[in-house]
């Protein structure tokens, strides 16, 4: 394989039709940032994202140096994903300050734990001394979900989730509960360069049978 991109090689997980459809979703490595509290205003979701960009361009990067990662490919690097819940049992979208997240960029199947180590080592470097206890790196696989393409406002999200929980009943399916997180989203576009209404954003959640 000549360069990794995700919007070549993984089309069925990145790139979804504006519809709900059914996918197994395979395993795959995340570096993963834990936190709380409205993202558009949250100092610590902030955070997160300059570490979880930080990392993943220091892994990127590390072919420019003395450290050489086995097996490395070029890649274009993920888009950036969210785990999404809250304490209540009804998930309300409108309650941004009782969310909980994982804030979380895939990583090529190459990396391994110790080279994420690496990185958070070269990270603090460059960046000095920080607080890495929020931070991990997972290998999971979500198995069998429901997923869609979102266009729109975040705040419009429900109007698809409606439109995949129809779909999925239709199909003999429910939600799987199983997960603390209420549902997966992956970002597409940057709101801060596109209007809302062109935003572009996978909606995914785990399923099983009914």
């Amino acid at each position: 394989m000549d360069k990794i991109d995700y919007k070549k090689d993984f089309k069925d997980l990145y790139l979804p039709k504006n519809q709900a459809m059914i996918i197994e979703v395979p395993k795959m490595k995340f570096i993963v940032v834990e936190g709380k509290g409205n993202p558009n205003i949250s100092i610590e979701y902030k955070n997160a994202l300059e570490l979880l960009y930080g990392l993943s361009y220091t892994l990127k990067m590390s072919k420019k140096g003395n450290y050489q990662i086995p097996h490395y490919c070029e890649y274009t690097v993920f888009p950036l994903e969210g785990l999404w819940w809250t304490a209540a049992s009804q998930f309300d979208l409108k309650a941004k300050e009782k969310l909980s997240w994982y804030a979380m960029i895939r990583q090529p199947d190459f990396i391994t734990e110790e080279n994420y180590r690496w990185a958070l080592q070269q990270y603090t470097k460059k960046k000095g001394p920080r607080d890495f206890s929020s931070v991990a790196f997972w290998e999971f696989a979500e198995g069998l979900c429901v997923q869609m393409l979102h266009l729109g406002s975040y705040d419009d999200e429900p109007k698809s989730f409606d439109t995949m929980a129809k779909f999925v009943t239709e199909k003999g399916y429910e939600k799987n509960a199983d997960n603390k997180w209420h549902h997966h989203e992956i970002y597409l576009s940057d709101p801060r360069k596109v209007s809302p209404e062109n935003n572009k954003t996978v909606l995914r959640y785990s399923i099983k049978k009914r």
